[in-house]
């Protein structure tokens, strides 16, 4: 019977240890809740949230890539802007300055794209209105926007071209275009 009432006694230490330990951690994770930011860090946040709401839509950076961007800060630049009939052209766009909705949980961002192909003298030889359309919420505002396009036309004689991309934000009504020039190979 000893041997019973030990192993019912060693049990139930054990059990009591696996139970403390438990609330201890529970305590310890209530109690390592996250340092708030110093006031200077506080008060930069808070000037660059007024330089963006003061700023219009601008772009950080509009190249052409090599392949389609990944996500935000994910592409490689292209190394030249020449391509050959049919080539696929990867623009890679950060924009800035556009507005946000406030939403029930968080904020909203929406811009759309337009496009027009132009010859070097600035006549149109293609467009499309709403092209593509970039948008998203979260619960903070989310200024890490990247704005990847894939074009592709076909039937270019050889020649200097360029691509002007219009983007509008449809929640702050501002609109900017980058115009990114380009040349088509001759065929061998």
């Amino acid at each position: 019977m000893m041997l019973v009432g030990s192993r019912v006694l060693r049990r139930m230490l054990s059990a009591a240890v696996i139970a403390t330990g438990v609330s201890a951690g529970l305590v310890s994770a209530q109690a390592q809740s996250p340092a708030p930011p110093s006031e200077a860090f506080k008060n930069a946040l808070a000037a660059y949230d007024q330089a963006w709401s003061d700023a219009d839509l601008a772009f950080m950076v509009a190249v052409f890539s090599d392949g389609p961007s990944s996500g935000y800060g994910h592409y490689t630049p292209r190394g030249d802007a020449v391509f050959s009939d049919g080539d696929a052209l990867n623009v890679y766009a950060e924009p800035v300055g556009y507005g946000f909705r406030e939403t029930e949980g968080g904020f909203a961002y929406e811009l759309t794209a337009d496009y027009r192909l132009l010859t070097k003298t600035g006549q149109v030889l293609a467009e499309q209105e709403n092209f593509a359309t970039f948008s998203g919420s979260g619960r903070s505002k989310q200024r890490e926007l990247s704005a990847a396009l894939t074009f592709q036309f076909s039937g270019l004689p050889a020649g200097d071209y360029q691509l002007e991309t219009r983007f509008t934000d449809e929640i702050g009504g501002a609109t900017s275009a980058v115009t990114l020039p380009f040349s088509v190979s001759a065929s061998n």
